[in-house]
C-alpha cells in the first residue's frame, strides 16, 4: 500500500530552491510556480452553489441535539439575502462588521454576505463577553475597529456587552434582540429578497480589498489589527491546494471547533471548505473539562476525513481514544491525515497517536503540521512528506519566500510573498516595524535546516526570538526546545510548563498539572518529577537545558487573563507576569515545601 504522502498524484514531492547570500542568510521558495486564484471570498461561494447545491456546505447542533444541515444552494440563498439586507442598510464599506459570537451557521451567513459586497469582517474572540464581567477590553476593541455593524448570537450571552458598548453600530442578533432597544433580528435579514445590487457590488470586489481583520493575540493587552486581504486569503489556499493534491478529488469533511476569530481556524480550516466544496461540522466541545466529551460523540458521528487540533486538543482526546477501540476505529475509518498546528506536538503524544492508530488501521496515520502566522494568512510552509517526530514545519509553499536570518545564537526567519499582509489596520507607524528593507516580514519566530546538506528535509522550528532569555550567567536558554521537551518527559503528569530563569543562575518550570495527577498520589507525581530533572542533569547538556527546579500550579492557565488562548495554548509572558509571585517562591532562598528540586 502506497502513504498518501508517497504519491506524487496526490501530495507535492518535497523540494525547494535554497540561496545563500553574502549576509549569511538563506532565502528558501519553492520551485512550483502559484497557480490562479479565485479573486474573493464569495466565488467560491458561487461555484459550489452552482455545481453542488445540494451537497452539505455546513452543519451544527440545534438545541434538541440533532444536526441542522445547510446546503451550498441554501447557503448561497441566505448569504445573497443578507448581503441585501446589509446593502439597505447602507453600510459603509470602510467601516467593518464585527461578530463577537463562538462560530455557528449564522456568524458564517453573516460574514459571507458582507465579503460578498466588500464589507471586512472582524470575528472577534467570545471569550471577551463571555468569561468577564469587565468589558473594557471588548470596548477597547470596538473603538479601534469602528464597526457599523456588531453582531452576537444571543442576547442572554452578549446582552450586558452590548448593552455596555458605547460604540454608534446598529446591532443584530439571532436571539433575543426584543431585549436591546433598536437591535434587529439576524431573522429579518434572511427575510430581504435579494435584487441585482448584490451581484453588482460582488463583481466590484478586488483582491485587494480588505476581507477580514484579525486580532493579535495581544500579550501586551494590546492586540494589533491585522489586515486580511481577499487576494491573501485565496492565494493561500491556492498554494495549499498544490500541496495537497488529493483536495481536487478528495472534498473535506471537518468536524472543527477552532475559532473564527484566529486564522487556524477562520482562515485555514473555514476557507480550505469554502475553496474545495467540502464539508464543516461546527465543534461545539473544546479541549476543556465537561466540553471534550461533546467532541467525542461528534467524532463518532461525523468521522471526518481531515482533523485538525492543536496539541492540548490531542492530549484531551487521547485517554477516550485509547479506552474504547471501537471509538478509535471509527474516528480513524476515514482520516487522511491528523494535523496539529499553534504550538510544538510533545514527542509523548505523536507516540500514543501511531501507536494507537497501528492498533485500531492498517494504513499508518499520516502526522503533519504546518507553520505560519495571523499576518501571513496562515499557511508558509508545509510538512507535506513524512515526519519521523515532531519539530519539522516543512518546506516554503508556492507563492512564498522564507529567510533565515542570523540573529544572535538562532536564525530569525522572515517571510515574503502574495499571502503575506499588507500591514496593520491604522497603524503605519507598527506596519514599517513589521518589515525589514528587503519586504520580508519579520515574524518572529526561529529556525534552522534539519540537514544543511539537503535543505529538501526542511526547517526545524526553534521556537520565538523574543521568547528566549539568558541566565545570570549570559547563556541562552532556547524555551521553546527545552518546554517541548520537558512536558513530554513529564508526560502524563503535565499538561503544560512555562519555563523561569531570566537573569538568575538557574533554570526552573512552572508545571500545570496534566489529567494523570488527579489519580496520582502526590508523592509520586513529585518523584517523577524529581527524577526527569535528574535524567536532565546526567544528560550533561549544561545550564542552558537542565531545569533545576520545578513546581506543580495550584490553578489551571486561565484564559480571562490572557494565559491561555481561544486555540488552547499557553501564553508564556502572561503566566509569568501574572504569577510572578509563584516564581518569586519558586527561587526562594528556604525552598518552599512545593518546590521539587533536582537530586
Amino acid at each position: 500500500m502506497v502513504a498518501l504522502y508517497d504519491n506524487p498524484d496526490l501530495v507535492a514531492p518535497a523540494q525547494t530552491i535554497c540561496t545563500t547570500h553574502a549576509d549569511g542568510s538563506i532565502v528558501l521558495s519553492s520551485p512550483e510556480p502559484l497557480g490562479p486564484y479565485a479573486r474573493c471570498i464569495g466565488e467560491w461561494v458561487e461555484q459550489w452553489a452552482h455545481a453542488t447545491p445540494e451537497a452539505l456546505a455546513l452543519a451544527e447542533r440545534d438545541s434538541t441535539g440533532a444536526w441542522k444541515r445547510l446546503s451550498w444552494g441554501d447557503l448561497r440563498r441566505a448569504v445573497g439575502a443578507i448581503a441585501q439586507g446589509l446593502l439597505d442598510l447602507k453600510l459603509p464599506r470602510q467601516q467593518p462588521v464585527v461578530v463577537l459570537s463562538d462560530n455557528s451557521i449564522d456568524h458564517a451567513l453573516l460574514m459571507l454576505a458582507a465579503m460578498h459586497i466588500g464589507i471586512p469582517v472582524c470575528s472577534v474572540s467570545s471569550a471577551y463577553c463571555r468569561l468577564t464581567r469587565n468589558y473594557s477590553k471588548v470596548q477597547g476593541i470596538l473603538d479601534a475597529l469602528q464597526p457599523s455593524l456588531i453582531y452576537a448570537s444571543d442576547a442572554k450571552v452578549y446582552g450586558p456587552a452590548l448593552q455596555g458598548c458605547t460604540t454608534p453600530a446598529i446591532k443584530v442578533l439571532s436571539e433575543g434582540f426584543e431585549e436591546l432597544p433598536g437591535a434587529l433580528s439576524l431573522r429579518s435579514l434572511l427575510d430581504v429578497v435579494e435584487t441585482p445590487a448584490v451581484m453588482a457590488a460582488f463583481a466590484g470586489v478586488t483582491g485587494d480589498d480588505h476581507a477580514k481583520y484579525l486580532l493579535t493575540s495581544g500579550s501586551t493587552g494590546h492586540p494589533k489589527v491585522v489586515i486580511n486581504t481577499h487576494r491573501m486569503l485565496c492565494a493561500n489556499q491556492q498554494t495549499l491546494a498544490q500541496t495537497w493534491r488529493f483536495l481536487a478529488t478528495e472534498k473535506p469533511i471537518l468536524l472543527d471547533w477552532l475559532p473564527w476569530s484566529h486564522t487556524f481556524g477562520g482562515n485555514h480550516n473555514l476557507n480550505l471548505v469554502l475553496r474545495n466544496g467540502g464539508a464543516l461540522y461546527i465543534d461545539e466541545g473544546r479541549p476543556a473539562p465537561g466540553l471534550i466529551e461533546r467532541t467525542v460523540r461528534n467524532l463518532r458521528d461525523v468521522r471526518p476525513n481531515l482533523h485538525f487540533n492543536v496539541p492540548r486538543g490531542l492530549d484531551m482526546l487521547l485517554p477516550f481514544l485509547e479506552a474504547d477501540h471501537a471509538l478509535a476505529r471509527d474516528v480513524f475509518s476515514r482520516l487522511l491525515l491528523v494535523f496539529y498546528a499553534a504550538a510544538a506536538l510533545p514527542a509523548s503524544t505523536w507516540s500514543r497517536l501511531e501507536r494507537l492508530a497501528a492498533q485500531v488501521r492498517e494504513e499508518p496515520l499520516w502526522l503533519t503540521t504546518s507553520w505560519g502566522s495571523t499576518e501571513t494568512s496562515p499557511l508558509v510552509t508545509s510538512a507535506h512528506y513524512k515526519l519521523d517526530s515532531a519539530g519539522c514545519i516543512g518546506l516554503p509553499l508556492p507563492g512564498l519566500e522564507l529567510k533565515l536570518v542570523p540573529n544572535g545564537e538562532k536564525q530569525e526567519m522572515r517571510v515574503r510573498g502574495v499571502s503575506v499582509f499588507p500591514g496593520y489596520r491604522n497603524a503605519p507607524e507598527l506596519t514599517a516595524a513589521a518589515f525589514d528593507e528587503d519586504g520580508f516580514y519579520r515574524i518572529g519566530d526561529a529556525g534552522y535546516l534539519a540537514d544543511p546538506a539537503h535543505p529538501e528535509y526542511g526547517v526545524m522550528f526553534d521556537g520565538r526570538v523574543a521568547e528566549d532569555f539568558k541566565l545570570g550567567t549570559g547563556t541562552w536558554v532556547s524555551v521553546g526546545t527545552l518546554r517541548l521537551k520537558l512536558v513530554s518527559a513529564l508526560s502524563p503528569y503535565a499538561a503544560d510548563a512555562v519555563i523561569t530563569g531570566h537573569d538568575r543562575d538557574e533554570i526552573g518550570a512552572l508545571i500545570f498539572p496534566g489529567a494523570a495527577c488527579a489519580q496520582a498520589e502526590a508523592g509520586v507525581v513529585a518523584g517523577k518529577i524529581r527524577e526527569v530533572l535528574q535524567a536532565f542533569r546526567m544528560e550533561g547538556g549544561g545550564s542552558s537545558q537542565c531545569p533545576c527546579r520545578a513546581m506543580l500550579l495550584e490553578e489551571p492557565p486561565n484564559a480571562d487573563a490572557g494565559e491561555i488562548t481561544d486555540k488552547g495554548y499557553v501564553n508564556q509572558r502572561a503566566v509569568l507576569t501574572r504569577r510572578a509571585d509563584e516564581v518569586a517562591l519558586l527561587y526562594s532562598a528556604s525552598p518552599h515545601a512545593r518546590v521539587i528540586l533536582a537530586p
